[in-house]
């Protein structure tokens, strides 16, 4: 299954240049570690920036091979000066765990006409990237782009997804297949929006936020993420989106998990309510903190507006800090909340 990420990554990738289109790694970025030596973590990779991108599986492996290490995840992002930005998470003895839902194993399946619909749809998006014609409109509560291709395909979807919701929902719920759970989590954004359906679209996607697969999980943040942009633009919808998986996944292993999260979290705390900014504190903010470091200014900014609003910082203050470098200062005061100002300026 072709994740939009994945496609942009080596679509700059392969434009890199005409002798050596080969993915190479630019930055190396590692989480997760807060026991394992970082140093013990990249002697395992045995990469290094300037390296062609290297076989997930064989890293994977030497990394959960590490005293401490249960599972370990390797990803590959666009782009740090045309080359790639490697993602490396690792997952500690009693680190925070997010449990996912047990593998479905039904053999129920989308209506063909549906399902080749949404694969011609992956199809035509590198092709919409390549023009540089891959924007969405979002303000219907699911993603329209700009494309005319990708745009008239998804179009179809709306009367499609209306007549099979229900199915949808069990093809979600319930195939043992991960395409099939993959394209019914993408789908079910087009369904009908009156206050009961919205209800049931969000409840569906906030399932498969808990599903074994990432790319389910990745295309069903992206599918909330609409539906939540629609929502705010229609009351009527009744709209109301749980932060908790959200916050859930700020711990996860696989970074689009977190870097998906961090994006719905900017947009669920955009009001500071206070509830969700302290389970946030409560249980992921070595998570934020880590990934508001992060080099790449693109993939840490969300979190570091995040870390913003759990300092009690406005927007104005988390903005001057982000252009002027700040960064420590504001992270520090969101690690210390109750420390004056002026002592954590010094200190920075």
């Amino acid at each position: 299954m072709v994740k939009y990420w994945c496609v942009f990554a080596l679509a700059g990738a392969l434009a890199a240049g005409a002798e050596d289109i080969s993915p190479r790694v630019g930055t190396i970025e590692i989480y997760g570690a807060r026991k394992t030596s970082v140093q013990k973590i990249k002697t395992a990779l045995g990469v290094a920036p300037g390296d062609p991108i290297p076989s997930r599986e064989s890293i994977e492996d030497r990394l959960d091979k590490l005293p401490g290490v249960l599972a370990a995840r390797v990803e590959a992002a666009c782009c740090d000066q045309r080359k790639m930005i490697l993602y490396v998470g690792v997952e500690e003895k009693d680190a925070p765990h997010f449990d996912f839902h047990p593998t479905p194993s039904g053999e129920i399946t989308l209506a063909p006409e549906l399902f080749d619909r949404y694969r011609e749809l992956l199809e035509a998006v590198p092709g919409s990237i390549r023009g540089r014609n891959a924007d969405e409109d979002l303000t219907h509560g699911y993603s329209l782009m700009a494309d005319p291709e990708c745009r008239n395909i998804q179009l179809e979807f709306i009367a499609l997804v209306e007549r099979d919701l229900k199915l949808v929902d069990r093809v979600l719920r319930e195939s043992g297949d991960p395409d099939q759970r993959a394209a019914a989590a993408y789908l079910i954004q087009y369904g009908p929006r009156s206050a009961n359906s919205s209800r049931f679209i969000v409840d569906a996607l906030q399932y498969a936020l808990r599903d074994q697969d990432d790319t389910v999980r990745d295309n069903a943040m992206r599918a909330l993420h609409a539906v939540a942009v629609g929502g705010k633009l229609h009351p009527e919808q009744q709209v109301h989106i749980e932060p908790t998986w959200y916050v859930e996944l700020l711990n996860s292993v696989v970074w689009s998990d977190r870097h998906n999260a961090t994006l719905a979290l900017v947009n669920l705390t955009e009001t500071r309510d206070a509830e969700t900014l302290a389970l946030i504190r409560e249980r992921a903010l070595p998570a934020v903190l880590e990934m508001a470091r992060w080099h790449d200014l693109q993939h840490a900014l969300p979190a570091f507006i995040l870390a913003g609003r759990l300092a009690g910082l406005s927007e104005n203050e988390t903005q001057a800090a982000w252009l002027s470098g700040d960064r420590e200062w504001v992270l520090e005061q969101a690690l210390h909340p109750n420390k004056k100002r002026r002592e954590l300026k010094k200190q920075a």
